[in-house]
């Protein structure tokens, strides 16, 4: 463990200073870094494991380096971090390919696991994409956060329309819906998308204790049904499940 050398960029010099501490509390190396120019002059990226970036800063932001490092075939790990809720930056991140995007303040621990997932490499979870349409901002800021927080790649969608409209549909391994929004509902998108023949395995949400729309939903093949608020517990388990499924569903002869 002592030998993986994060390396931490942050224009924000307590937060700098407080983030390496932690990673060395961890019993990991740490490097802290000004700016994106400052790490790239240094010398120090092919000995880094895992990339800690800020989003926002002078000069080079924390997507461009993200695009930089890619363009030259380097694809080191990155976490983002940010103290601005940005959904379209956290989409292009996590498109690109970065492990987390962490909102700030970030406990302890959960930085620790994140580190611990982009240390892991590229495997199948830090692959998926869950997708989430959500007409409720807060609902869908918190659970896009907190698929993240499981190490998943996480996509947010104000209306089944702006989903549909994405180009992510074919990337989404599982897609988490409310079922009452205006426009498209979540019964419809399900509907639509297996006229499609688009069999994403699909987690409805809902704060509505609805009999009918359950039964509708799960006959049609929704792999749960999830009365708001849910637990974290609750919704790690079913995505795991939902992503089961579709491992089965992209295998040959499944």
């Amino acid at each position: 463990m002592a030998t993986n050398l994060i390396s931490v960029i942050d224009d924000d010099g307590s937060i700098r200073r407080t983030t390496t501490f932690l990673i060395e509390s961890f019993g990991f190396r740490a490097a802290g870094f000004e700016s994106a120019e400052d790490f790239l002059q240094s010398g120090i990226l092919p000995d880094t494991s895992c990339l800690i970036v800020d989003v926002q800063m002078p000069g080079m932001s924390g997507l461009q380096l993200q695009s930089e490092l890619a363009a030259a075939n380097c694809h080191i790990p990155i976490i983002f971090i940010t103290a601005f809720d940005d959904t379209a930056a956290r989409e292009r991140a996590m498109k690109a390919g970065a492990v987390a995007f962490l909102s700030k303040p970030f406990n302890d621990e959960e930085l620790l696991q994140t580190i611990r997932l982009a240390l892991r490499g590229k495997t199948e979870v830090t692959k998926s994409l869950i997708s989430v349409v959500d007409d409720d901002e807060s609902i869908l800021r918190t659970t896009t956060f907190l698929i993240e927080s499981f190490g998943l790649r996480a996509a947010a969608f104000k209306s089944a329309d702006d989903f549909l409209k994405s180009h992510l549909l074919a990337g989404t391994s599982c897609l988490i819906v409310d079922i009452r929004m205006p426009g498209m509902n979540g019964l419809e998108l399900q509907r639509q998308l297996a006229a499609a023949d688009c069999h994403i395995p699909i987690i409805f949400v809902t704060a509505y204790n609805d009999k009918a729309s359950r039964d509708r939903a799960m006959r049609a093949g929704a792999v749960a049904f999830l009365s708001k608020p849910f637990k974290d517990e609750q919704l790690l388990q079913t995505v795991r499940s939902a992503l089961r499924a579709d491992d089965s569903r992209t295998k040959p002869g499944g």
